[in-house]
């Protein structure tokens, strides 16, 4: 199938600003500017608050990195190769619907949704196609997935054994974030506790044999997208980092090996002072929590590393160009408070996929404040202020009392604590609060959203170059489907999810090389997960009233 020339954004793009010569920062009059000012503790100290590094982006811009995946697997190949013909050294795979619930393109439950939102995939086919002909040990993976991640891990392990690439070769990152799930998202499978379970064996498989994986990207930013604050948003975020720390602490692991690979991934909204603070928060309790509650002793493993996005959640379809001024200060916002990378959304996305202008804009943006603005040739300049650093210190406040409560949840541990929060429906409780509470301002007027509730002349209804998904796509990928089960060996196939449901039944068993023998064997996503199924059960979350 062709690659749609309006799906170039949401097949990805990674931008190395790198290659561009960048002069001595000075501002527009010809001022010279240092790197830092103020007092200690200055970037790149302890607790980090003003930064990881010392000169921030003076020494290295942020990853401009945007999602890469559509369609079927050959499409996204081809976007992936031109991505990386220009000069691209990273990849980052976004899923479909399907895949990211552990459903097969086939299932009754796919219907209407098989490469709409991401890149279908099946089967170890499916995976090989796309990354065919990219040299898996010269780029960097991003694989954006929870419930489903061992899997897909195990199916891109043996692709790339079968290229000729080890394990320890290979670089990336797995999100396996299925805390956040139970609290936000909803694409879970298995109950907590064995999901858990499950995220444990890829740390300690990554660790023992994929030195250059990071096996978890903590994501704060679903649970701002289902309407969280961003004092929750931030607490509930480093408290499921804590968690998995336990988690990977009680299965033997240490914890400065933990920490140096965990990441994290946080939302950039539209209250610019507040997401500043937040991100300049975040860095703080993180160090703070990792040296004094769990005893890191490498200062790698204090970092609170992170990828931001702009709030899709912002997003308005009235008035859909007033999106490009909010990305804008969004950006700002993430740049100012020290990410890592940065993904921008288009300004149509609460219309429909993006389009290709819309994406080429969303891009530009970014490329406009690292470049334009000045904003880059200073490390926390918004460090000092007294707004902000109160701001900071009473996002910390409120963020401590919800890990006091969690502690107390648990007896002494926080894992326990998010697992008691989880079940008596206390997360989704909390961040439905917030949200009714938010609707609620709108409704009533008392929190202005521009051309939604207010300033609403001047809509512009004519009809809009909308990127619109067509049948083709699902219909290939069940033939597809189809003729690999027709082709393989059924006996391999049994015999490895036998194999795989009899480890499951065993807790101390790391479950890891047992999927990659049934992702070898051409065992389907949805085979695999119901192999485990089988001894786990599913969840079914508790109603909150």
């Amino acid at each position: 199938m062709a690659v749609d020339t309006l799906t170039s954004k949401y097949f990805g793009d990674h931008v190395s600003d790198d290659r561009i010569e960048r002069p001595s920062p000075e501002t527009m009059s010809g001022i010279p500017v240092d790197s830092v000012y103020g007092d200690h503790p200055l970037p790149g100290e302890f607790p980090f608050t003003r930064g990881l590094y010392p000169e921030m982006y003076r020494s290295r811009l942020w990853t401009m990195r945007m999602f890469a995946g559509f369609g079927t697997a050959e499409d996204t190949n081809l976007r992936f190769k031109e991505l990386l013909r220009h000069g691209g050294t990273g990849l980052s795979t976004a899923f479909d619907m399907p895949t990211l619930m552990g459903r097969d393109s086939d299932s009754e439950w796919a219907l209407g949704e098989v490469g709409r939102a991401g890149v279908a995939v099946d089967t170890i086919d499916d995976m090989r196609d796309l990354f065919a002909g990219i040299d898996l040990s010269t780029v960097s993976t991003s694989m954006t997935i929870n419930g489903p991640a061992p899997i897909l891990l195990a199916m891109y392990v043996a692709v790339a054994e079968d290229d000729g690439v080890g394990r320890a070769q290979l670089a990336g990152t797995l999100q396996n974030d299925i805390l956040k799930e139970y609290q936000a998202q909803k694409e879970y499978i298995y109950p907590p506790r064995p999901s858990m379970r499950l995220v444990t064996d890829v740390v300690r498989f990554t660790t023992a044999e994929m030195p250059r994986w990071h096996p978890i990207s903590v994501s704060g930013y679903h649970i701002r997208e289902a309407g969280s604050t961003a004092a929750q948003e931030l607490a509930f975020t480093l408290a499921n980092g804590f968690a998995y720390v336990e988690a990977a602490l009680a299965a033997g692991l240490d914890v400065n090996d933990v920490g140096r690979r965990l990441s994290f991934f946080f939302n950039a909204h539209i209250d610019f002072f507040e997401e500043i603070a937040k991100y300049r928060a975040a860095r703080r309790i993180w160090a703070r929590w990792m040296r004094d509650r769990y005893g890191a002793t490498d200062e790698k493993a204090m970092m609170c590393r992170f990828h931001t996005q702009t709030a899709g959640v912002s997003l308005t379809a009235q008035q859909p160009e007033n999106n490009i001024a909010r990305v804008a200060i969004q950006a700002l916002a993430a740049a100012l408070g020290g990410t890592q990378s940065l993904h921008t959304d288009s300004f149509d996305e609460a219309l429909a996929l993006p389009t290709e202008k819309a994406a080429r804009i969303a891009l530009r943006t970014q490329q406009i404040v690292a470049h334009e603005t000045g904003a880059a040739n200073v490390a926390d300049p918004l460090g000092g202020s007294p707004f902000v650093e109160w701001m900071t210190d009473e996002l910390e406040r409120r963020a401590e009392e919800v890990f006091a409560h969690l502690d107390e949840l648990g007896g002494g541990s926080v894992l326990e604590g998010v697992y008691e929060g989880i079940e008596s429906g206390w997360f989704v409780g909390e961040i439905a609060d917030a949200a009714y509470r938010f609707e609620r301002e709108v409704n009533a007027g008392r929190r202005v959203i521009v051309g939604v509730n207010a300033f609403t002349d001047g809509a512009d209804d004519s009809e809009r170059n909308l990127l619109r998904i067509g049948p083709e796509t699902e219909d290939y990928q069940r033939k597809r489907l189809a003729m690999v089960k027709q082709e393989r060996d059924d006996d391999g196939v049994r015999t490895s999810l036998e194999q795989l449901t009899a480890d499951a039944a065993e807790p101390d068993v790391n479950l890891m090389p047992a999927i990659i023998d049934a992702a070898r064997a051409r065992a389907t996503e949805e085979e695999i997960v119901m192999a485990m199924e089988s001894v786990f059960g599913t969840y079914v979350e508790r109603a909150v009233v």
